[in-house]
């Protein structure tokens, strides 16, 4: 897998570029507390690096969730929408929240990896 990482808190598996999975991290999961409510992005809608693509929602606060990378939403995970407990139990596996296909694969490289994001994490 090739993950990278926002200063924002979301992860971006890009081994498939026509469909690179986001998703919050760990971290993110933990500081909101049990996720309640989940908006996600338009299919076939184009963003650009940074725009909010989502929201989610918990017993504590509201997050925005921002785009890692330019591209066409392509899929969501629609079953956030009744239940966002994968998040919080999964956030970089079945609590995914959409996938993009790659409009500028360079962006990745501004990007952290895995030891970049825990730095800024702790």
């Amino acid at each position: 897998m090739s993950l990278k990482f926002t200063k924002d808190h979301e992860w971006v598996d890009a081994s498939n570029p026509a469909a690179a999975v986001v998703g919050v991290t760990d971290h993110a999961q933990n500081a909101l507390g049990e996720v309640v409510y989940v908006e996600l992005p338009e299919v076939g809608r184009s963003y650009q690096q940074g725009d909010v693509a989502g929201v989610l929602e918990s017993v504590k606060a509201a997050a925005d969730v921002y785009m890692p990378v330019s591209g066409e939403v392509v899929e969501v995970n629609s079953a956030l929408t009744a239940n966002g407990e994968p998040i919080n139990k999964h956030p970089m596996g079945e609590g995914w929240l959409f996938k993009v296909k790659l409009s500028q694969a360079a962006e990745l490289d501004g990007l952290m990896d895995a030891a970049g994001y825990d730095a800024l994490a702790k």
